[in-house]
């Protein structure tokens, strides 16, 4: 069945099981792009948003008390989650996001007259008072990012970060060679190579929590270009408030509403910290799939879980998914960086219209990372164990013990040594008693790698 609803541009014909009306139904035909749905957290955001602007706009003598009340309702439906259903819509509308908060008016709208008797909501009059979808939108872009960033990113760094630390604790003795350029180089204990993992995600997490305070100011009460108009003067202010008691996050109104329109500065910096954990972890799974890898014909320094089989023809076969399925992550998030930094570029004069593709890749790159960095930690960091027998004979292999000699005899005598060994294919010991550079008591006693770590 459907039923008639009406707009400026005349009637349309609606599915009667949906509460949205008719500007929502227009752009669901009008832009069928693609299976990318406006993201459910700016909806949500959008649903605390409303809610404030009706307890504010009730306050200033605006709205009815019964109205505002049954406003708030009906939005905190749509914040459990309630009313998906009657979301329809996808990224790939215009860009200023106006068809999404044309929905969620509608929905309000539909759903509050369902409660009151003859007064009924409109949901432009009355859900959109004192506002526009110029200063709403970018509104729940920052609404739904910083709620997403405490919510879900930062607590799987936190996570992660722990189970670094006890492998990094556990490991701290255990002597390893170290590599640079992709060659051997004098060594460290496999507890210190983890420490520089560990503190990737600490200053990471750092970067984040610094920057995400750029996007605690809100556009609301800028209207159209930011002058505010049909709007108080400190409606803004009084929305962030009330805001900050509804999610307990301090939100503030942003000082120049032209800025807060046009710009997505805010966003576009928050997701440079997002990109920079991106590009750690790609160091780190690459680092430990290369130290995986084997198991015999490879480093094979470090043995990961066994998860599922690793190959359809090789049996036997274990590779480094989990290490595989972050990496790939990573990538998409620095392509989303790309995105964002392309969009957040394309304001013109007071509005930019690039906002509904700016928070769907800021959102995507939180929501990849955040399930990643699960996955990655529960199925690979946690079983993630040291081959010590390995471990050791390679640093017994190696050439580059012979750095530490290098203030008894000399760079070019030590090097001299190395030559030799490798030429030969001896230990670096009998390589140094043949020159005659050292004696056997000297060699045990300067070449100890341990005291090389200088633990």
């Amino acid at each position: 069945m459907e039923r008639i609803e009406r707009d400026t541009l005349g009637e349309i014909s609606v599915d009667a099981a949906k509460y949205w009306g008719a500007q929502t139904e227009r752009s669901r035909r009008n832009f069928a792009i693609g299976d990318n749905s406006m993201p459910k957290e700016i909806i949500y955001a959008f649903a605390q948003l409303k809610k404030a602007a009706a307890k504010v706009n009730a306050l200033e003598g605006k709205l009815s008390e019964a109205k505002s009340v049954a406003i708030g309702n009906v939005c905190d439906q749509i914040i459990q989650g309630e009313l998906d259903e009657h979301f329809p819509l996808v990224v790939w509308q215009t860009g200023s996001g106006t068809q999404s908060n044309m929905n969620v008016n509608e929905v309000i709208a539909h759903v509050a007259n369902l409660t009151l008797g003859e007064e009924k909501v409109h949901p432009n009059d009355d859900v959109n008072m004192s506002q526009s979808s110029n200063d709403t939108f970018p509104t729940a872009m920052h609404i739904a990012a910083y709620q997403a960033l405490v919510t879900k990113l930062l607590p799987e760094i936190t996570k992660m970060e722990e189970v670094l630390t006890t492998k990094k604790n556990q490991y701290m003795q255990l002597v390893k060679i170290g590599r640079t350029h992709l060659q051997d180089a004098t060594p460290l204990t496999l507890g210190q190579e983890i420490s520089g993992w560990e503190a990737c995600l600490t200053n990471n997490k750092f970067y984040l929590e610094s920057s995400m305070k750029a996007i605690l100011p809100l556009a609301i009460g800028g209207t159209a270009v930011g002058t505010g108009l049909n709007a108080s003067k400190d409606f803004g202010d009084k929305v962030a408030e009330e805001l900050m008691k509804q999610t307990g996050y301090p939100f503030t109104s942003d000082f120049n509403k032209y800025f807060a329109l046009t710009s997505h500065s805010p966003i576009n910096f928050v997701h440079g910290a997002i990109r920079s954990l991106a590009s750690d972890l790609m160091k780190i799974a690459n680092d430990i799939r290369l130290l995986a890898s084997g198991p015999r014909s490879g480093i094979g320094e470090l043995t990961i879980p066994a998860n599922e089989p690793g190959s359809s023809i090789m049996p036997g076969k274990v590779n480094p998914t989990q290490c595989e399925a972050i990496t790939m992550v990573a990538a998409q998030v620095m392509g989303n960086d790309t995105t964002i930094n392309i969009a957040a570029s394309q304001g013109n004069f007071e509005l930019n219209v690039y906002k509904p593709v700016i928070i769907f890749n800021f959102l995507e790159s939180i929501t990849l990372l955040s399930d990643s960095m699960r996955s990655f930690r529960i199925h690979c960091l946690e079983g993630l164990t040291a081959n010590e027998n390995v471990i050791e004979a390679k640093v017994n292999d190696s050439l580059m013990l012979v750095t530490a000699l290098n203030p008894h005899i000399g760079y070019e005598k030590a090097a001299k040594i190395a030559k030799l060994a490798f030429d030969e294919n001896t230990t670096l010991k009998e390589a140094a008693i043949t020159t005659g550079f050292v004696t056997e008591e000297e060699f045990d006693l300067w070449i100890d790698p341990l005291k090389m770590t200088n633990l």
